[in-house]
C-alpha cells in the first residue's frame, strides 16, 4: 500500500510540473497534494512544518497566478477587452492541436480583444506582448515552485529509502 501511495504521489508531482504551463491544472497545488500523500503514508516521515510551509506557498502562487498575467497586460497598456481576449485565446489554444497553441492563442486572443476595443495595431500588439510576458512569468514561477516540490519529494524518498523498500 505504501508503494502505491508513493507512486501516486510521484504521479501528482509530475502533474504539478505539467500544470505549471496548463491553466487547467494548478501546478504547485497539485504537487503539494503529492507531498500531502507522502505525509499520510505510514512508512514515510514528513514534517508538519514542511506540509504547512509548502501549502502556504502553493496558495500564494495560486492566487498570484490570477494577477500576474493581468499585471503584465496592464503594464503594457492592456484593457479589459484584451484580458477577455487573452482568456478566450488561452482556452482555444489549449484545445488546439498546434504545438505552442496556448502561447499563440493567448497572444492572438489579446491582440484581437484589443483591436475589438478600438485600439490601434501598435497598442494591441503591445498589450498582447504584455499578456504573453505575464503568462510566461507566471508559468516560470509555478515551474520553479513545482521543481522545488519535486526536489523535496525526491529528498524525502531518498533519505527514507531503506524504510520504504
Amino acid at each position: 500500500m505504501d508503494l502505491f501511495l508513493i507512486i501516486f504521489a510521484g504521479f501528482l508531482m509530475f502533474l504539478g510540473l505539467i500544470g505549471s504551463f496548463l491553466p487547467v491544472l494548478p501546478g504547485p497545488l497539485t504537487g503539494w497534494i503529492g507531498l500531502l500523500i507522502l505525509f499520510i503514508t505510514p512508512s514515510i516521515n514528513v514534517g508538519k512544518s514542511t506540509i504547512i510551509i509548502t501549502l502556504v506557498v502553493s496558495i500564494i502562487i495560486w492566487v498570484l497566478d490570477y494577477f500576474i498575467p493581468a499585471i503584465g497586460a496592464k503594464h503594457f497598456g492592456g484593457t479589459k477587452a484584451g484580458m477577455i481576449g487573452t482568456t478566450i485565446g488561452l482556452i482555444l489554444g489549449l484545445l488546439s492541436p498546434i504545438p505552442g497553441g496556448i502561447i499563440l492563442g493567448l497572444f492572438i486572443g489579446a491582440f484581437i480583444g484589443e483591436l475589438l476595443n478600438n485600439a490601434n495595431t501598435k497598442t494591441a500588439l503591445k498589450a498582447a506582448l504584455g499578456s504573453l510576458i505575464g503568462f510566461l512569468t507566471s508559468s516560470l514561477i509555478k515551474l520553479a515552485v513545482s521543481l522545488v516540490y519535486v526536489a523535496i519529494f525526491i529528498n524525502i524518498i531518498w533519505s527514507q529509502k531503506i524504510s520504504i523498500f
